[in-house]
Parts: C-alpha cells; structure tokens; sequence
C-alpha cells in the first residue's frame, strides 16, 4: 500500500472518530488487494453509512464534502480527492451492501487502522453487480487460499443471488 493511502485510511477513521460517518468500509478494487493480487483502479471505493441518514433515503453527501475539504481534500467530478487518491463515497443501498459494512474486517497497514469488506463479501457484491471487472474480481477471490465458500455460498443464499450465480457458473463451464 502506498504511503498516500495510509494517509485516506487516516482520514476516514478520523471521519469516523468525529461524527461525520457512522460506518465504513473499502470496497472494490482496494478492498481486494487485502485479498488477491492487485488489479488496476482508479479511486478508491469508500461504503458508509451516514449521521442524520434521513428514512427517505434521500441523502446529501455534502457534510463529508465539506469535513474532507477543510482537512484538504479537493473536489473532482463525483470524487474527492484525498491525499492524491480520489475516493469515491457510497452508500449502503442493498442489504448486502449494509451487512457487509456490518461484518467488516478490521486491519493495519503500517499501523493505520482501516475497515475493509471482507472476501466473501466482495466476491457476493461483485456477483450482485455484475460489470466485467467485478467478474474477473469475483474469479479472482474463489480462488483465494483463504475464501470462505460456505460463507459465500450461503450470503448467495441469503441476498437471493442463486440465479446470478447459476448462471455464472453456467458461462464458466461453457468456457471450459
């Protein structure tokens, strides 16, 4: 992990620490490299859930904007940037988004702590989702010496992702 990453994980437990974000956890692409051998991204996918999260579901992330920003972040686009990462905030929108945040691993990279999705996890959201990359990410995990496929097989189970799955499987055997 780069020193510069360090320093976004730094931020987002400092969010934490204040108030500004009740939970998070990286996922995506960085999560993965907790995990699996590294793959390309561009940002850096932060899910959390929010103070004040309004029960209509209709959020603002304009807080954390403004609390990153003072700490010296930069706005670009739909990002912010932080410590020369941009960093994408997420909401927790599908159950298995909200008990992934729920379950999430805590682990140090050189002595920051940092929330992360676990494999299991990541490999389930990546199957909800569906794009290419998330295939090759979901690929990737199965084959991880530490995946837990009971545990994946049952969060398939469990957030009614038995066709997704089916038919995956189905185009991995066509491939073979």
């Amino acid at each position: 992990m780069t020193l510069a990453l360090k320093d976004v994980f730094r931020g987002l437990e400092a969010a934490r620490r204040d108030g500004v974000i009740d939970r998070y956890a990286i996922g995506g692409a960085v999560a993965a490299t907790f995990y699996v051998e590294p793959s390309a991204t561009e940002d850096v996918d932060v899910f959390a859930t929010f103070r004040g999260q309004p029960a209509s579901g209709l959020l603002t992330l304009e807080p954390i904007y403004r609390y990153f920003v003072a700490q010296g972040a930069r706005i670009e686009g739909e990002h912010l940037v932080i410590a020369d990462w941009p960093v994408q905030f997420l909401p927790a929108t599908t159950p298995l988004v909200d008990q992934a945040l729920e379950e999430a691993l805590r682990f140090e990279v050189e002595g920051q702590p940092v929330s992360v999705f676990a494999q299991e996890h990541l490999a389930a959201i990546a199957l909800e989702t569906g794009r290419l990359k998330d295939k090759v990410r979901l690929a990737q995990l199965l084959q991880s010496a530490t995946f837990n496929r009971a545990r994946f097989d049952d969060l398939v189970n469990r957030h009614h992702l038995e066709d997704k799955w089916s038919r995956w499987t189905t185009l991995l055997k066509d491939e073979t």
